[in-house]
């Protein structure tokens, strides 16, 4: 099975609200950035229709600020261990 279609497989059985800050906000920092990249090779393949397409890309942008939190977070860890 190609990955675009797993990709949207798996956001079509979250349903239409998969981008919701809590289903986003329950993953780990991993489980974010490997879908956002399953996400990306599946936008990049083009052969998803254009509403389809469209909700991946909500969902991939949900994913990327999540991922972006993660890690601006483990930056001010470090910066703050490295004041003490």
């Amino acid at each position: 099975m190609a990955v675009s279609k797993q990709v949207s497989e798996q956001v079509s059985e979250q349903g239409e609200d998969a981008t919701t800050d809590d289903d986003v906000s329950s993953l780990s920092y991993e489980q974010a950035r490997d879908e956002l990249i399953s996400i990306v090779a599946a936008l990049e393949g083009g052969q998803l229709g254009l509403e389809e397409s469209m909700r991946l890309w909500r969902r991939g942008e949900a994913l990327a600020a999540h991922c972006s939190t993660w890690l601006d977070g483990a930056e001010a860890a470090l910066t703050e261990g490295d004041e003490t």
